[in-house]
This record gives structure tokens, C-alpha cells and sequence, in this order.
């Protein structure tokens, strides 16, 4: 029998590279990674998309929030993999108006605040941080709705009592200049972004040192995303699941061991590399369940906290098909 046909969707993750080339191989898997390119944030929704509505793909990067929603319906057409090719710490997307009232989290409080989406999963990740600065997120005036012109993100559906809508036609950023915001979160840098000159800057410039405080505190590198394969493709051949996490967990090694015997991507980048391997140990990117079981609970309880779900799911639940496999 010859090796079972894939295609899955990613964005074009440096740390995906060997699974891309052919160089790492699933066993007894013909795997096809369908990617986008040049960093676009367009190809990346796209690639989010096609790994759910595209009958031709067999799964692919999916967001984490959207999986947990499912669960939470009943709806388990997709099968989540422990593979999680997003991570990302939360300081750096909070911006503020260069001269504005809010000069610190302290003085967060009360204000109106923009986001993308209300059930995102950088949203939810969001919500924990603010709880970590000790900015409650029920104390803020929240308004959703899109950054700037062609990047959207938020969700369909009703907004909770007391979240707004942004009004059609505006967007965070230009709300945030004008001064009918106070600060925005914002995944892909606002256009306006400065560090020094404005008219919009970060809240946190030196986001690594609160980044890090997080990460020792909460011991979490916030995953946002993960894989998905199609409830049918998992059924046929259940091992496929494991198959497939093995794979990703040897091209993350990969790619690692690349960045470590040859760190020239940037000039500083092995003084990076040392500096994060101190601080979270060798496995700050990590795939497979034990790895992130503790930070997926906590995902799942800020998500039933925020009442993005109706019950609370816990890190089996979410996995169990994988699990089970």
C-alpha cells in the first residue's frame, strides 16, 4: 500500500521549511503543504479559510478559539492536532496615540479600547495579559472592528452586551489618531506605527521585559493557532494523527537545529538565541500534547471566563480524538 495522499494549509513559517522541502517526511504520509508567501497577512486568512471550506484540502492551520467554539457546539468535523504553528506574546499589540491620556496599563482603565474580534484567539490571549498588568478586562469600553483598510479578521455574529461595533466605514487605527480610542490591539503593526515619532507607539516599547515577566509568571508562550484534519481523513487511518504531530515535532528540530548551528539571520540572533533558551528552556516552541497541556487549560478557562464558551473544556476534551488515536 502506498503512502496516504495529504494537502494541508500553513502560512509560510520559517519553522516549516523542512516539512515544505521534503526534507522531514510523515510516515506512510504523502503530505502536500499547500502555503502562503512573502508574510502576507491576506494569504494567511486565506490559508486559515481554505484548511476548513476547501473540499480538496484535508485540514491544515486553524484557529484555535474556532476549534474550542466547535468542541463547544457539538460540531467535531475536524480533529485538532498538538501542532501549533502560531505562538506569539501579547505586549507588542497594544498601541496607544502618541501623546494620548494612556501612558500606562494603569491608565487603561475605563478607557475605550479597539480589537480586532471579540472570539479570536489572539483576543482571548489578549484578555489573560491585561488580567496579568492588572487591567480587568470588564473595566474597559470595548469597540470591534476591523485595524485599517484591507485586513479583516472579525467574526460574524452578535457582540456581548456593552462591546461595540465599530460604525461601517471606520477603522481602530484612524479611531485611535482621531481620538474616539485610547488604544487598539492590533496583530499586524498599524501602518501608522512610529516608535519614535508617532502618531502611534506601543504601549510597552521594551515589550521583551514585560513579555518575559508573563512568561515567568504565567508560564505560558500563548499558542494561537494549530492543525486540523478532517474528522473522515483521521477515521480511515486514525495513526495518521500521530503521524502527522511526529512529523511537525522533527521539522520544529530541525528548523531549531539549523538556527542554532548557523544563526545568521540577524546579526544578534545567537545572543537571541541564548538569551530565550535561559530564560524558556529549549523548548519554548514545542509541539505535542504534555508539552502544552497546562497552557491549553489555561487558554480554555480565560475563553469560559470570557463567556466565548458555554461550559468549560479542558486540554482532554480538546485533544481527545488525538488522544484517542
Amino acid at each position: 500500500m502506498g503512502d496516504i495522499p495529504i494537502t494541508l494549509t500553513c502560512a509560510d513559517y520559517a519553522r516549516l521549511a523542512p516539512l515544505m522541502t521534503g526534507d522531514v517526511k510523515p510516515d506512510g504520509i504523502a503530505l502536500t503543504l499547500v502555503h502562503g508567501t512573502g508574510g502576507s497577512w491576506p494569504a494567511r486568512a486565506e490559508m486559515l479559510q481554505r484548511a476548513l471550506q476547501d473540499p480538496g484540502i484535508a485540514g491544515g492551520e486553524a484557529s484555535m478559539a474556532g476549534h474550542l467554539r466547535r468542541i463547544d457546539q457539538g460540531d467535531r468535523r475536524f480533529v485538532g492536532l498538538p501542532v501549533f504553528p502560531l505562538r506569539n506574546f501579547t505586549g507588542r499589540d497594544l498601541y496607544v496615540r502618541k501623546g494620548g491620556r494612556v501612558t500606562n496599563p494603569a491608565g487603561l482603565i475605563g478607557k475605550r479600547v479597539g480589537m480586532y474580534d471579540w472570539v479570536a484567539s489572539g483576543s482571548i490571549w489578549y484578555r489573560h495579559f491585561l488580567n496579568f498588568i492588572g487591567v480587568p478586562p470588564q473595566g474597559l469600553e470595548w469597540w470591534i472592528g476591523d485595524v485599517e483598510g484591507g485586513w479583516r479578521a472579525r467574526h460574524p455574529g452578535e457582540l456581548p452586551a456593552g462591546v461595540h461595533a465599530v460604525p461601517e466605514g471606520r477603522f481602530l487605527v484612524e479611531m485611535l489618531i482621531a481620538g474616539d480610542l485610547d488604544a487598539i490591539y492590533s496583530p499586524p503593526r498599524p501602518s501608522r506605527y512610529d516608535r519614535a515619532a508617532g502618531p502611534i507607539v506601543r504601549l510597552f516599547p521594551d515589550f521583551r521585559a514585560i513579555e518575559r515577566d508573563y512568561f515567568r509568571q504565567t508560564g505560558c508562550f500563548p499558542p494561537q493557532h494549530l492543525v486540523v484534519i478532517r474528522r473522515e481523513v483521521w477515521e480511515r487511518d486514525k495513526g495518521v494523527a500521530r503521524r502527522l504531530t511526529e512529523a511537525f515535532i522533527r521539522s520544529n528540530h530541525l528548523f531549531a537545529e539549523a538556527q542554532r548551528n548557523f544563526p545568521y539571520v540577524s546579526p544578534w540572533l545567537e545572543a537571541e538565541l541564548e538569551e530565550t533558551e535561559a530564560l524558556m528552556g529549549g523548548g519554548a516552541y514545542a509541539d505535542g500534547f504534555e508539552a502544552n497541556r497546562s497552557t491549553i487549560e489555561v487558554f480554555c478557562r480565560q475563553a469560559h471566563d470570557l463567556g466565548i464558551t458555554s461550559r468549560l473544556i479542558g486540554a482532554e476534551e480538546y485533544f481527545a480524538e488525538f488522544l484517542d488515536g
